[in-house]
């Protein structure tokens, strides 16, 4: 498991693009027949792709940095299908996720397995992971069931649904809350006006980007901003007191996980377009 400790709100300002992407980004997360985590140290988030193809793939614990048996011995975590069809199995109870269904497993299952429907045509399961106090169950989250919730308008290039998974209203957790949101043909905008949220980080995972495509994601203080160049299937993480939003080259679908102080969807420390600079 990669370790990353992200560098503070001055620190940053100082860094070259190959030194922001590192902290930052995370390029390659989706390896054919693997799986790849990274630990970070703000809210002891655990970042991963999976991509099981012939063979499942067990989520497994790490001794070094988790001092755990298991993953979810003390920990929560939401999973994503941004590919095609797959399983995972929580203690030897199967889940069907078609793409952009999600699964939301509590503190305590010992036995995690991802696998692919059709090896050709893998899964590719997106995940984050939150420590965790209590424990709430296993829940199979389909797309097409979730709240929606339409933003923006074509004259601001923003129109865009978003889906709230896991929040306060619906499916339970311990501290995680994830969804993910649809631009529209012709917008390339997320997250306009742009916000913090210091009770909070989060992590974005941009997907269903053509191989020319691009995001130009925002991050840093309002005041002092810096770009990411984002390719499809690349994860930014987003402390506390960074903005996180972007535009891209054509219209495409992120995933946005968080954890921190509260469950509210709405807690956001708005920042006016006038202020970004």
């Amino acid at each position: 498991m990669e370790v990353r400790y992200l560098p503070n709100l001055e620190s940053y300002k100082r860094l070259t693009t190959e030194e922001l992407r590192k902290s930052f980004v995370v390029e390659k997360l989706f390896t054919h027949g693997g799986l790849t985590m990274v630990y970070c140290d703000a809210d002891r988030a655990i970042v991963g792709g999976v991509v099981p193809t012939a063979t499942p793939v067990k989520l497994f614990a790490t001794k070094k940095e988790m001092a755990a048996d298991y993953f979810t011995e003390r920990r929560e975590v939401g999973v994503v299908n941004v590919g095609g069809e797959g399983t995972i199995s929580v203690d030897g109870a199967d889940y069907r996720l078609a793409k952009k269904d999600m699964l939301y497993v509590g503190k305590g299952v010992k036995e995690i397995e991802f696998a692919s429907v059709k090896p050709d045509q893998p899964a590719m399961f997106f995940f984050l992971s939150f420590p965790a106090h209590t424990s709430y169950p296993t829940t199979h989250i389909r797309h097409a069931d979730v709240d929606r919730t339409p933003l923006g308008t074509m004259e601001g290039a923003n129109k865009r649904t978003i889906y709230k998974y896991i929040h306060g209203g619906g499916t339970k957790s311990c501290q995680l809350v994830m969804g993910l949101t649809e631009l529209e043909p012709g917008s390339i905008w997320n997250t306009m006006p742009a916000h913090t949220h210091m009770r909070r980080m989060e992590v974005y995972l941009y997907f269903d980007l053509e191989p020319e495509s691009m995001v130009v994601h925002l991050m840093g203080t309002p005041t002092e901003t810096r770009n990411l160049i984002i390719r499809n299937h690349q994860a930014v993480i987003s402390p506390s007191w960074s903005v996180h939003c972007g535009a891209g080259t054509k219209n495409y679908s992120f995933i946005w996980a968080m954890g921190g102080e509260n469950q509210e969807f709405s807690d956001m420390d708005a920042v006016g377009m006038k202020d970004l600079m």
